[in-house]
C-alpha cells in the first residue's frame, strides 16, 4: 500500500496487494487468530448468532468459526481479490458465508449483528471524520446487546502498514472513542510475529453495545 495513501482510495490498491502476495506473505496473516477466537469464546455467542468481520479479507478465522459450529458469518472487506481467494479457499462451505465487497465507512449495514470483530481495518482510519462514521455504522450495525471486538496496532505498534500510515492506540485510547455507545469487557495487548518473525505490537478490546 502506497506510502501516503489514505484507507478511502479505490479498491484496486487492496486488490493488487492481493493479487501481488500469497496468503502466507502478507504481515497479517495467523493460521490460527488465537486472541480473537478467545475473546469471542468468552461471550458465548449462539451458533446461530450474526457475525461480522470487517476487513476479514481472507482472514482464517472464518474456517475456524465455522468449524465451531458458527453458521451465520459475514465477511466485509474493501478488496473483491481478497474475498474472492477467501470463497474459494472455503470451496463448498463458502455457500453458507456473505461477502461483501465495501469500504467500511460507506457500508450500508443489510442486517444487525451479534458480533462486530474487526482486526484489519480501524488503524487505517487516519482521518476523524472516517473514524467517526466508523463508530456511527458500528452502532447502526450491531443489535442491541451485541458486541464490538476490535484490535489495533498499539501505540508501540508499527507506524505503517505494508506502506500506508496507520494510527496506534493505546488501550484508554479505544476506551474513549467507544464509551459513548459500548461498555468496556476488557483489554489486553498482544503481540503478533509476522510470517517473517517480526513481532508487532497491538492491542484488543472487546465491547458491549449500550
Amino acid at each position: 500500500m502506497g506510502a501516503g495513501v489514505h484507507y478511502s482510495m479505490d479498491e484496486t490498491y487492496w486488490d493488487n496487494i492481493y493479487s501481488k502476495k500469497q496468503e502466507q506473505n502478507v504481515s497479517w496473516y495467523q493460521a490460527v487468530p488465537a486472541k480473537s477466537l478467545e475473546l469471542i469464546a468468552e461471550l458465548e455467542l449462539d451458533s446461530s448468532a450474526s457475525i461480522i468481520d470487517v476487513g476479514g479479507g481472507d482472514s482464517r478465522l472464518v474456517d475456524h468459526l465455522l468449524a465451531k459450529g458458527f453458521s451465520n458469518i459475514t465477511i466485509l472487506d474493501i478488496s473483491a481479490t481478497a474475498l474472492e481467494r477467501a470463497n474459494a479457499r472455503l470451496h463448498k462451505v463458502a455457500k453458507t458465508v456473505k461477502f461483501i465487497p465495501a469500504d467500511v465507512t460507506k457500508f450500508e449495514p443489510p442486517e444487525r449483528y451479534k458480533l462486530w470483530h474487526d482486526r484489519a481495518t480501524f488503524h487505517f482510519l487516519t482521518k476523524a471524520k472516517d473514524v467517526e462514521a466508523y463508530l456511527e455504522i458500528a452502532d447502526r450495525a450491531i443489535a442491541p446487546g451485541g458486541y464490538l471486538i476490535v484490535s489495533t496496532f498499539s501505540k508501540t505498534g508499527p507506524e505503517k502498514c505494508s506502506g500506508l500510515p496507520v494510527t496506534q492506540y493505546a488501550d484508554e485510547d479505544l476506551k474513549t472513542l467507544f464509551v459513548k455507545r459500548f461498555t468496556n469487557i476488557r483489554c489486553f495487548d498482544d503481540i503478533h510475529v509476522t510470517p517473517w518473525n517480526t513481532p508487532q505490537s497491538f492491542v484488543y478490546c472487546g465491547f458491549k453495545k449500550n
